[in-house]
């Protein structure tokens, strides 16, 4: 059924959430951040992606089986309530909220970095502040203006990828002018893993970062005016997005540039550094509109995620009542703004006291939130498929595969990852140890909230036995 409250009008129209689906999880962390891990891991870092992209499909899959029999915003928060209880519930769910506001906060940032670039007379925190309120104001509209604005900010990330892809095809066998056939530069520099096989495996901890917000479009379908049709668009597709627009962007870029002359990120990003090879006009220039674009389709629906999820935790009893209250086109407006806030509050913290390491701690500290939320879909898809009777898993729209092998392989996967972290260095043991943390301050509320959710469901059966 559809989320109570949404409203039946002004809803997610099919291409809204195809254009979602295709351009949701391409962001900054692709174009610039996916330097750095070839840098680090060499042509390998192909390998990294691709084991990273498998995981997060599997994930998928799997949500994917719990959302086409159970559309609903809060996606699998609520899946988590109804497999594991309550306390994974709010776990998961609160944690993904966080995460989304350190993100929304970040994307600001970087978005106020841009355009100072363009305008410099303008400070940063005066664009990063702007950016907010557009963005806030098109969430507080409709569900239908988020997806509108998703749309075309997605249409300019999937057309630049394209022709990315496109050109790099025949740069890379010698039909374009100025390339010729660079296919050996997957080996001749080193070998195609030049510094060990150890990097490879520790690169799959940094990329699965980079593959997070393909669950915005289930939670998105739950709004869709085709609920069940559009979780399966969402979930069938995600592994070809995957290896068209991550697998096949970081393969062209090893193979056109050799792995050791590709520019550090900060100076020049590697698609920047491409379409320059490619002899494309002001490619600077149009790649920081296309990352610009980017990054306020992250922040776009960023906010959305955060607020839906604050919405669903309200719904549940794990947030205040009033964060529920939808207006009449079923947007849960105090949880917009109350997620916004968050934003405005670690852009603030970042711009007047940058020495103070909050904004660090947020960020850092939001950084296994990726991980969690896989594992707790992993777990709570094998136990509902356990509760499940042979007819029910008969008449599954979406079955995940080798039940339950593949969401225990998933699980694993998570704890080697955390592993791996621990034990790379010191910046991703922070994230563990931060985001542990964050951990261990929804242990401290739990209790009281458990005793409140405890109260008011007693109190219903009493009215209800009244009646």
């Amino acid at each position: 059924m559809p989320p109570a409250g949404t409203g039946g009008s002004k809803k997610l129209a099919s291409r809204h959430i195809t254009m979602i689906t295709l351009g949701g999880i391409i962001g900054a962390s692709l174009f610039v951040g996916s330097g750095n891990v070839i840098r680090n891991v060499g042509p390998a870092a192909l390998v990294s992606y691709l084991i990273g992209g498998i995981l997060v499909f599997l994930a998928m899959r799997m949500l994917g089986e719990m959302a086409a029999a159970r559309p609903t915003t809060g996606s699998f928060m609520e899946y988590a309530r109804v497999g594991l209880g309550d306390w994974a519930a709010y776990f998961v769910g609160w944690l993904y909220w966080y995460f989304w506001v350190g993100v929304i906060a970040f994307e600001a940032v970087v978005s106020g970095s841009i355009l100072h670039g363009w305008v410099p007379a303008v400070p940063e925190w005066v664009f990063s502040i702007a950016m907010m309120l557009i963005f806030t104001i098109t969430n507080l509209v409709s569900v239908r203006s988020f997806g509108e604005v998703e749309f075309w900010l997605a249409s300019i990330k999937v057309v630049a990828i394209v022709v990315f892809l496109g050109v790099g095809v025949l740069f890379a066998l010698g039909f374009w002018p100025g390339g010729s056939f660079s296919l050996p530069n997957l080996w001749e520099h080193g070998g195609f893993a030049p510094n060990g096989v150890w990097p490879v495996i520790a690169g799959v901890a940094i990329v699965i970062f980079s593959y997070f917000g393909t669950e915005i479009a289930v939670m998105a379908a739950a709004e869709a005016e085709d609920p069940a049709k559009g979780v399966r668009q969402a979930t069938t597709t995600v592994i070809w997005r995957i290896l068209l627009f991550f697998v096949g962007a970081v393969f062209l870029i090893v193979v056109v540039v050799p792995w050791n002359e590709l520019p550090d990120p900060q100076v020049e990003g590697p698609f920047v550094h491409v379409f320059t090879l490619y002899g494309i006009p002001a490619a600077g220039a149009i790649m920081s509109a296309v990352t610009l674009t980017a990054v306020c389709s992250v922040l776009n629906s960023g906010l959305y995620s955060a607020a839906r999820m604050f919405a669903a935790l309200a719904d549940k009893g794990y947030a205040p009542a009033i964060v529920a209250k939808r207006s009449r086109n079923g947007v849960p407006i105090a949880a917009v703004i109350a997620s916004t806030l968050g934003g405005y509050a670690a852009v603030i913290v970042n711009f007047a006291a940058p020495e103070s390491g909050i904004f660090d701690f947020i960020m850092n500290s939001a950084g296994l939130v990726a991980l969690f939320v896989y594992a707790f879909i992993a777990l709570t898809q094998i136990r509902m498929r356990q509760r499940m009777t042979k007819e029910e898993v008969a008449g599954l729209e979406l079955k995940m595969w080798l039940h339950p092998w593949l969401g225990i392989l998933v699980i694993a996967a998570v704890v080697a990852i955390v592993v791996i972290m621990v034990v790379s260095g010191e910046g991703t043991r922070t994230q563990v140890w931060t985001s542990l943390v964050s951990v261990a301050v929804l242990a401290v509320f739990w209790p009281a909230v458990r005793k409140r959710l405890a109260r008011v469901r007693a109190d219903r059966a009493t009215a209800e036995r009244a009646e």
